[in-house]
């Protein structure tokens, strides 16, 4: 697992910028004690206070609140804590989406915080803070679910919990995956949790990608904030990779179970477990998937991954060739599961990276494989696809100069124009990239509304970078499809974060 970037050096930076000076060397904030329900998890001693205020406070208060706290000494690490915690012990995670949104953006923002521009920084953190009240109020509206202490007498020895663990995932035994999850956070290490939820949360493909979103953003955030708080994130975790129609899949033969199943037996084999990343079939590959894409189904397209690789194309081309298939799923529709296709990939491929274990590297990759001829299938569902295609996509007359500034006033008129525009831009001159991304995340910091938003730019921007250059510009002029063009009203948010904090 990757190490966090300190976050005293984080706030310094920020400081640095002059915009948020003042909450530079101030000093601690006291802590008062708070009482705990007894029917409702208790969380770390030092965090419970601040996530009780996050929980009390009233929506039109809490932004003001924080501020005030920060003002006193309050650390950024501490807040994005308390957020987290406060979701998941508040916004019930089924099904993996909608209202718990609330927390699967908490990595998003912290992501789009560290990249973002210095004197904006705490925006991302203070809309999230603001969409969970909503989420909360939702949650109570829905019936109230709060998550409850576990059973400490059928928290499994700890030489018995991981066995426990997966055979009640397996069997999608959720009473007993509670308190097997319990026992395994006190005595497994990071890396040994995060390879057995990336199986579970990418074996199935339920909630448009959403459980594998949870599980890399939820051990994202843990390493920032610490591991002290695993315990009720893992048992979040655990509930909403349960999630499933009513019929369980552990005794049923179901369509969204079937590629994990058949891509389980792909990757067990010697060669696909063996594909590195190194010397291959680099652009053939590429090209190859995502001529795939369009047309293949979900059992095609694990099969012809794993030939692929197992005949020697690197990883990394099939990845580039994924990422630009789900690219090309956007522009032919964009909405709200052409999205997912990016975040999800996104979350595939940061798991396939992290992850030490082979066959489980080689699992993420035939699942990734898998999954996007079923967004595409999801997607006809709910109307036309279009039929642009990424690798055909042309750039604007060579004759003329566009500018960034161009391709966001753009796209407040036309996606597939911004799309070209942009396309020039970074033929244009390969150095304009960060410049597109840049001016890309402050918009969403002004403009974004939604935590679509904000998982949407963190996963494509981060994802550029891992590209092969001669793909990389595709696949950022696709992204344009679901930014904030500069036309876009600034968010109402963004005036009343930037009071509370003066």
């Amino acid at each position: 697992m990757s190490s966090s970037p300190d976050r005293r050096a984080f706030l310094q930076s920020s400081a640095a910028a002059g915009g948020l000076a003042f909450v530079s060397g101030l000093p601690a904030v006291s802590r008062a004690d708070a009482e705990v329900a007894p029917n409702l998890v208790r969380l770390e001693p030092e965090i419970e206070p601040l996530v009780r205020l996050i929980e009390d406070a009233p929506r039109e208060k809490l932004l003001e609140e924080i501020a005030a706290r920060m003002k006193k000494g309050i650390s950024y690490r501490e807040v994005l804590a308390g957020l987290l915690l406060a979701g998941v012990r508040n916004v019930q995670p089924r099904p993996v989406g909608f209202k718990f949104h609330a927390v699967l953006v908490v990595n998003a923002a912290h992501q789009a915080a560290l990249a973002g521009p210095d004197q904006e920084r705490w925006l991302p953190l203070f809309w999230a803070l603001d969409n969970f009240k909503g989420a909360q109020a939702q949650n109570q509206r829905e019936g109230g679910w709060r998550m409850k202490p576990a059973d400490p007498t059928k928290v499994p020895a700890p030489l018995k919990a991981r066995e426990a663990f997966t055979t009640a995932m397996d069997e999608w035994d959720v009473e007993a995956a509670d308190a097997a999850v319990v026992g395994l956070a006190r005595v497994a290490t990071p890396g040994e949790l995060f390879d057995l939820f990336a199986r579970y949360g990418s074996r199935d493909f339920r909630d448009i990608g959403h459980k594998i979103i949870y599980v890399s953003g939820a051990f994202r955030a843990l390493e920032v904030i610490g591991w002290q708080h695993a315990e009720p994130v893992l048992r979040s975790l655990a509930y909403a990779l349960l999630h499933h129609d009513g019929k369980n899949p552990a005794k049923e033969d179901l369509e969204p179970d079937r590629p994990g199943r058949r891509n389980a037996e792909r990757a067990g084999k010697a060669g696909v477990r063996r594909a590195g990343d190194g010397d291959g079939a680099g652009s053939d590959a590429t090209g190859a998937v995502l001529k795939a894409l369009r047309t293949g189904s979900a059992d095609d397209l694990g099969a012809e991954v794993a030939s692929r690789i197992g005949a020697g194309s690197a990883q990394r081309s099939v990845w580039d060739g994924l990422q630009l298939g789900a690219g090309e799923l956007l522009m032919r529709q964009p909405g709200i599961v052409g999205l997912h296709t990016l975040t999800t990939m996104n979350a595939m491929r940061y798991a396939h990276r992290t992850t030490g274990d082979a066959d489980l590297r080689a699992f993420l990759l035939l699942q990734a494989a898998s999954f996007l001829p079923m967004f595409r299938d999801a997607m006809k569902a709910r109307g036309k696809l279009g039929d642009l295609q990424i690798d055909e996509l042309t750039a604007r007359d060579g004759a003329v100069r566009f500018t960034v500034r161009d391709v966001y006033a753009e796209l407040s008129l036309s996606k597939e124009a911004a799309a070209k525009t942009a396309l020039s831009v970074l033929k244009a001159d390969r150095n304009n990239a960060k410049e597109l991304i840049d001016e890309g995340r402050r918009l969403i910091f002004l403009k974004g509304t939604d935590s679509h938003d904000y998982k949407f730019s963190s996963a494509v921007m981060e994802d550029a970078a891992l590209l092969a250059p001669e793909w990389r510009d595709r696949f950022l002029a696709a992204s344009v499809f679901w930014l904030k063009g500069s036309e876009t009203p600034d968010a109402p948010l963004v005036k009343r974060t930037r009071a509370a904090l003066a």
